[in-house]
């Protein structure tokens, strides 16, 4: 066993089998959570140096890690202890890492490394270029 995810408020936890586990409402998941608002194939966890990661699969309700929304398509560290929300169901996720071979620093997160990529400006919505030429083309 690779760890658990314990749903928080209470309930029988989930063991996790498998190194990659697709979390989804269709029979062909691994773990099948059979709710409305969870997508057929919601998200994949997945170890990587021995932490679990976190990938939304184009879900309509999302993956939030900590209650922050993750980006679709990147996938981001679940430490052990850190609340996961798959739509609005949330689990602990419960592992020890060193179990599962990590050692040294953990992994970076995609989430960061694209966190970059855009300015400030662009990532708030305020990019006065566009407005600008906006203005030129009604001229």
């Amino acid at each position: 066993m690779y760890g658990q995810l314990v749903p928080v408020g209470g309930g029988d936890p989930i063991p996790l089998l498998k190194k990659k586990l697709r979390i989804g409402r269709r029979d062909g998941c691994d773990i099948i959570l059979n709710y409305a608002n969870i997508s057929g194939h919601h998200c994949l966890l997945e170890i990587y140096e021995g932490y679990w990661f976190i990938k939304d699969l184009r879900s309509r309700n999302g993956v939030k890690v900590e209650g922050k929304r993750i980006l679709q398509g990147l996938r981001k560290r679940i430490d052990p202890g850190i609340v996961v929300s798959i739509a609005k169901h949330q689990f602990e996720l419960e592992y020890e890492p060193t179990e599962l071979g990590a050692y040294g620093t953990p992994p970076q997160d995609e989430q960061m490394d694209n966190f970059f990529a855009q300015s400030l400006l662009d990532r708030a919505g305020l990019n006065r270029r566009d407005n600008r030429q906006n203005d030129d083309d009604d001229e």
